[in-house]
């Protein structure tokens, strides 16, 4: 990056921490830190909700795995119109009811403190972890951009988004959302103007789109009923559901959003919102990675887009082979360059063979590229080794001119502390409230509560700038946040479902309901290669059922 750029990404950053931090002079007081003293409108609670799922993980790894496997992504999403139509007649207005701070103190009522405990346990160990992937997005960033250890990376970012969240509260956490909003739409659109202004004149943004579709990258239905493939329509619209409405309505990340919304119907239009407008940004970002494939179908990209490894390869003993292979690379990528462009030029006679011949080019460099990830994973001693996360950073770091790249990384890393933020302030929340009020101070007073929950923020924000160091290396991230959820989601889907909707249940048969369904989940996990998403009707499924027998083997009899 240039000066410009860092001019660009200092002066965002500052402008939108400090108009955050200005909103926190009106949080001081518990309920308007935490819930924004229940006032905010519902065009600001629904953009905040979107704006955390536009996070630097959206940019940053679905643009990653769109490279790589298309649109098929978007599947998972289909369902999600449907959850919160669900949500908004049934939780939504339940929780504004209750008048709660956490989803998880009505649980108390319906059953016993243990359930209570126990969900909000699992909200806290899950959460926690995905808060981590959430920093380590942008470490991904900066790594790539300035050549730092990933480690001081994640805590350059983790700390100073820990301090804001500290001071700022929940009100403060909702501004900088909306205007993290709108900078990463207009990012997205940079990307996609410069990614069309690079295609040869030859090509248009058609015949590109075709190319693309010949790998399968526009493929957004894949109907096969196969349980092992992460994204099929079937898992997108059964299992995603359940995921959904597990996020959307018992997780207090979400949760906490729409309880500081003026109203019941204020909340509703908030989710709403994201029930009409989460589809089209999704593919919008997917589109973002399938037009870097076919840019770099053009222009000469790396043959690993992890600088770091590829460094550490060539200064190994098989740089010799390395440098080998980089040159079959090269030549590969010119075979593939040309049939590219005969394909575009191609009529409807000629195709099949253009294609035919664009398909062999491509699985030639397909070839010699895993050819050189197994020495990176031989030399680095990496055996999970992913670049899929480093894809869009490279493209931005050198290919978008000047100042525009410096605005795409300041939404970047403004993504990422909002997100983070939100995940902060729901986990001190969950901490203070369903622990620390109800085992350690429960006599405290306003002012004490609120010191407490900042320093539940500085605790969690640590802990999750330390996971994050690792969790970088988990593989694509966008994946592994789902993978993260969907260990617990099922099970406190469960327990909610049977608080609300099956009166016979009792509290025995609640707690060995989300034993079971955490147990079944991890070994089926464990053991089994079924795909992350049916991890969540499965575990809410036990959960109920094995709920209702015990409630009814232990209800007392009149």
């Amino acid at each position: 990056m240039r000066s410009l750029d860092w001019i660009v990404v200092a002066a965002y950053l500052f402008w939108v921490v400090g108009d955050g931090l200005r909103q926190a002079a009106k949080s001081k007081d518990v309920e308007n830190y935490l819930v924004a003293g229940r006032s905010l409108p519902w065009w600001l609670v629904g953009l905040s909700v979107m704006a955390t799922q536009l996070s630097a993980i959206t940019m940053i790894g679905t643009t990653g795995q769109a490279y790589i496997n298309g649109m098929r992504f978007l599947q998972n999403y289909y369902a999600l119109p449907l959850a919160m139509v669900i949500l908004s007649l049934t939780l939504v207005p339940f929780f504004h009811k209750a008048n709660v701070f956490t989803a998880y103190q009505y649980l108390e009522t319906r059953f016993d403190g243990k359930v209570r405990s126990f969900t909000a346990l699992l909200f806290l160990f899950s959460r926690s972890l995905s808060c981590s992937v959430v920093i380590s997005a942008p470490a991904v960033v900066m790594s790539v951009i300035l050549g730092w250890n990933v480690t001081l990376t994640c805590l350059l970012i983790g700390v100073p988004t820990t301090i804001f969240t500290m001071f700022g509260g929940v009100r403060a956490i909702a501004y900088t959302d909306f205007k993290q909003m709108f900078a990463v739409v207009a990012s997205l659109l940079i990307a996609v103007t410069v990614l069309i202004a690079g295609l040869p004149h030859t090509v248009g943004v058609g015949d590109a789109l075709r190319i693309a579709g010949t790998t399968g990258r526009l493929q957004m239905f894949d109907f096969r009923l196969d349980f092992t493939e992460q994204y099929t329509f079937w898992s997108g619209t059964i299992a995603a559901l359940f995921l959904f409405l597990s996020y959307f309505g018992t997780d207090q990340s979400q949760v906490q959003r729409y309880l500081s919304a003026k109203s019941a119907d204020e909340a509703r239009s908030s989710l709403l919102m994201s029930a009409f407008w989460k589809i089209p940004l999704q593919a919008l970002v997917l589109i973002v990675g399938v037009l870097t494939f076919t840019f770099y179908l053009f222009v000469q990209p790396p043959m690993l887009f992890n600088p770091v490894h590829d460094q550490k390869v060539r200064d190994s003993a098989r740089a010799g082979e390395y440098t080998a292979l980089e040159q079959e690379f090269n030549t590969a990528i010119e075979q593939r360059r040309t049939a590219a462009s005969q394909l575009a030029a191609a009529d409807v006679s000629s195709r099949p063979a253009a294609t035919a011949a664009f398909k062999g080019a491509d699985d030639e460099l397909k070839r010699v590229r895993a050819a050189a990830v197994g020495i990176v994973k031989e030399v680095s001693g990496d055996r999970g080794y992913n670049d899929v996360n480093y894809v869009f950073p490279t493209f931005v770091t050198t290919r978008i001119p000047m100042g525009l790249a410096g605005l795409i990384v300041a939404a970047i890393l403004v993504a990422a502390m909002s997100a983070s933020s939100a995940e902060l302030s729901a986990l001190s929340t969950a901490t203070v409230i369903d622990f620390y009020k109800r085992f350690g101070r429960k006599d405290a007073d306003d002012a004490h509560v609120l010191r407490a929950s900042r320093l539940a923020t500085l605790f969690w924000g640590l802990f999750a700038s330390v996971v994050a160091i690792w969790a970088v290396e988990l593989g694509s991230l966008i994946e592994v946040v789902n993978r993260f959820g969907s260990l617990f989601y099922g099970s406190i889907l469960g327990v909610f479902i049977l608080a609300v909707g099956f009166p016979r249940a009792n509290s025995a048969g609640a707690l060995a309901g989300m034993i079971a369904g955490m147990t079944v989940i991890v070994s089926i996990a464990t053991f089994t290669k079924l795909a992350f998403l049916w991890h969540n009707p499965i575990g809410a499924i036990v959960v109920v059922s094995v709920g209702l027998l015990v409630s009814e083997f232990t209800r007392q009899k009149p």
